[in-house]
């Protein structure tokens, strides 16, 4: 079992993102308002932090927060996961696409096993 985490940056592909995994039978996930570190940091005017000016001022007209998305799949859906994420954002190796990670589940109580089999 696995734990998807993707950082979804631009917010109004949420539902699309959400109608794909449907789709793919990934049922399930939990989804919190984040906001990165250097936005944050930018936000609170700190002139201390080496950010260049131009990257600052991205920052700040850039849309404030992400989405964060939780996910457990079992180890075979985390590919289906991250198609879904791919055909929806694209190339995750762009600018502002976001960032998608897994780690390791060694152990889960407290919810509906809908993306996982018993």
């Amino acid at each position: 079992m696995q734990l998807l985490i993707y950082v979804l940056n631009n917010e109004e592909l949420l539902d699309d993102l959400l109608e794909s995994f449907l789709e793919a039978g990934i049922k399930g996930a939990t989804i919190l308002e984040s906001t990165g570190m250097a936005r944050e940091l930018a936000s609170n005017g700190n002139h201390q932090i080496p950010i260049f000016g131009s990257l600052k001022l991205m920052l700040n007209e850039v849309r404030p927060h992400n989405r964060t998305i939780f996910v457990a799949l079992e180890d075979e859906q985390v590919d289906t996961c991250i198609g879904c994420i791919k055909d929806v954002v694209g190339d995750l190796n762009k600018p502002d696409a976001g960032i998608v990670l897994t780690v390791p589940i060694t152990r889960i109580e407290g919810i509906k096993n809908n993306n996982i089999e018993s």
